[in-house]
Order: structure tokens, then sequence, then C-alpha cells
């Protein structure tokens, strides 16, 4: 048996292919790399975990609340922040990771959504809609927790996989 069989080739560019695009499409509902006030690109989770780190600029945040059309009431239940806290930070302060983290958990589920559901309007109507899956909850009101967060993109691998609950 050769050696030449042992190796994987398309497979892993594929999906190291995939992880760019998914992070690129997280990326751009803060408004982009500029918006983040990032000079470099951000190619791997680690990067994700650095930005995380040092935290997302409040003007980022609310491209996103934009970007998904929620209120900033609703964005601050999510962050479990009030909202009156949050706007009394300044436009250009980078908010810390705890926020951070919660915000983009945010954009990485409507990105995945988007993808599973071929368009963000078609998503933003699953996500406020009652489902029976979720107790005739909608899947917005779970996003407070990051247990109602795994709920919901497993649900997300449901759709996309044709499997209905």
């Amino acid at each position: 048996m050769s050696d030449e069989n042992n190796i994987l080739n398309e497979p892993s560019a594929m999906y190291v292919s995939s992880i760019h695009d998914s992070i690129y499409l997280t990326i751009a509902f803060f408004g982009g790399l500029k918006s983040l006030k990032l000079n470099t690109n951000i190619n791997s989770d680690f990067d994700l975990l650095e930005l995380t780190r040092r935290g997302i600029p409040k003007t980022a945040m609310l491209n996103l609340v934009k970007k998904i059309s929620i209120t900033l009431q609703e964005f601050s239940n999510i962050m479990h922040i009030s909202e009156r806290t949050f706007q009394r930070f300044d436009d250009n302060c980078l908010i810390k990771s705890e926020y951070s983290e919660k915000a983009l958990e945010l954009a990485r589920l409507y990105a995945r959504g988007e993808e599973v559901f071929g368009s963000l309007d078609k998503f933003k109507a699953w996500v406020k809609t009652p489902s029976y899956v979720f107790k005739n909850q909608t899947p917005f009101t779970l996003l407070d927790t990051s247990i109602g967060f795994d709920l919901v993109l497993k649900e997300l691998g449901r759709i996309e996989h044709g499997i209905f609950s």
C-alpha cells in the first residue's frame, strides 16, 4: 500500500475555505474590519478569540443591531446589560470581553442562519416565529443564555439536513 493513498488534500482545503467564509460572514455583521478597528485580517477562530479579549467597539455592535433588525432593548437583554448603561459607552469605546463575546456569538448565529436559510430576511423571520420545537417560544427569546444559543444552533443544523422536529 502506497503512502500516497493516505494523503488528504481537497477536503482540508474545503474545510479551511468554509471556516474562512464563516469568519468573513460573521465580521460582515459588524460592518467589516474597519468598523472593528482592525488593521489585520481575521483568518481563524483564534483571531476571533483575540478580538473578543480585546473588545469590540460600540459602533460595531450598533452596526450588528441594525443589520439583524433588533432593537437596542432586545440587544441589551441578550447582552445582560441595561440599555442605558450600553448607551453611556463612548462610541469609540472597546466594550469589555464578556459583552463582546456575546455580540460575537450573536453575529455568528445570524451568519449561520443566513447560510442555512439562504437569506438573512428569511432567517430573521424564522427567529421571531414561535416554534413547537422551542415550546411555542420564538428562537430569539432563547438567546439570553448560552444554552439557548446552543438549542437554536442545533435546530439550524437539523433544518440544514432536512430533519424537522
